[in-house]
């Protein structure tokens, strides 16, 4: 049986297949990034699962993709708790950018994600290129959801936030500025806390000029930072991938109108794309070729 897992920051979905692609199991837990998930945490976050505890003897394949996998440490440290969960299962485990790929395309074009965190890649149809590392929420992250909760906290502490929302937004969130650097600087997992303020942003119930902003600023400087980088931007179309980007898309596609840019695919979950991928492109080839 195998297992594919699409883990983000915030959150990991699990889908298990059997041999001929069909769906057995679909289940979700807390966000398994390396990067800033201690690894005895990441233990305890699959283990929590009701469901997931009764594959680790039975699973002969996890392909795991998530958020933190792209450079060696992190990617490791995942892989080391997964063979000992898995212990009878091939692990592999790689960034979460391709799983974004396979869940958006077969055919050249950047693939973007906007989630938790952000980062791009150019897939020329068989390949993918990430010239551009990613460096996480602190230093990179252009519009996601770390980002934008980044500009909302400011915005409310520099008074720059239209008064009527400023009102709705200290009543949703506790906005103690103790509370706030006791979860930035002590607490585990900064960039899942300050991607929570995110959803202010697309669960308020009028669309206003702060907000379209806000959400095109970001999303400038996304464009500018991690698809103009890459050379093929204006002849290939560009998709994206996360809760950030569809609840964007217009957006989105203002922006990239100013670029010449063409928008491609919006997917708000991958791992639906996911599973088509591994049906007809992995499941297949392994069936052919035993």
């Amino acid at each position: 049986m195998t297992i594919i897992a699409d883990g983000g920051s915030t959150k990991c979905d699990w889908i298990l297949l059997d041999e001929k692609g069909d769906q057995l199991l679909k289940t979700r837990t807390r966000g398994l990034n390396p990067a800033v998930v201690p690894k005895e945490e990441l233990f305890e976050r699959i283990q929590e699962n009701e469901e997931l505890p009764s594959l680790f003897e039975k699973a002969t394949r996890v392909d795991f993709y998530g958020a933190g996998c792209g450079t060696d440490t992190p990617r490791g440290i995942l892989t080391a708790v997964l063979k000992d969960l898995f212990f009878n299962a091939d692990i592999t485990v790689k960034e979460d950018i391709m799983a974004a790929v396979y869940a958006a395309t077969t055919k050249p074009g950047i693939v973007c994600i906007l989630g938790t965190g952000s980062n791009s890649c150019y897939y020329d149809g068989e390949k993918i290129f990430t010239p551009v590392p990613s460096l996480g929420y602190t230093l990179m992250d252009e519009a996601s959801g770390n980002y934008f909760g980044k500009r909302l906290i400011r915005d409310y502490y520099y008074k720059r936030m239209p008064e009527q929302i400023a009102k709705a937004f200290e009543q949703r969130f506790n906005l103690d500025a103790d509370e706030i650097k006791l979860n930035l600087y002590q607490r585990p997992n900064p960039n899942t806390y300050l991607a929570s303020f995110a959803e202010f942003i697309f669960t308020s119930k009028e669309v206003n000029g702060y907000f379209y902003k806000l959400i095109s600023e970001g999303m400038i400087r996304f464009i500018e930072y991690r698809i103009m980088c890459y050379k093929e931007a204006q002849t290939v179309p560009i998709h994206f991938i996360g809760s950030i980007a569809h609840y964007s898309t217009d957006i989105i596609r203002d922006c990239m109108k100013r670029y010449h840019l063409d928008l491609g695919n919006v997917i708000q979950r991958p791992i639906d794309g996911l599973l088509d991928y591994y049906r007809v492109h992995v499941l297949k080839v392994a069936e052919s070729s035993s």
